[in-house]
């Protein structure tokens, strides 16, 4: 597990819940899996819920390039900034906190 992602402190207690429909067949197949991982059927919801999760997020936040865009990519980082007024007068004015 990956801290602070979600994951509930050891000292936070539980509280919140999830109520979920599901087929006969659906929940004896996660009895079954939690059997066999020993753990009970919430133990393994969480668990692999979590997992997933944290995968799925993983998804949006780390991106793999081939060596030719991260070269372009590099580039652009390395290139000047292009001339932008209206964000330098932007910049330049008071902000209103210190107005």
């Amino acid at each position: 597990m990956f801290p602070n992602q979600g994951e509930p402190a050891m000292s936070e207690v539980r509280s919140g819940r999830v109520d979920l429909r599901m087929t006969p067949a659906a929940k004896r197949t996660l009895q079954r899996a939690a059997a066999v991982a020993n753990k009970t059927v919430t133990e393994f919801l969480l668990d692999t819920g979590l997992n997933a999760a944290l995968d799925t997020l993983a998804d949006r936040r780390v991106f793999q390039i081939d060596e030719k865009r991260w070269a372009q990519f590099m580039a652009e980082l390395a290139s000047p900034p292009r001339s932008n007024p209206r964000l330098r007068k932007l910049l330049a004015r008071k902000p209103a906190w210190k107005a």
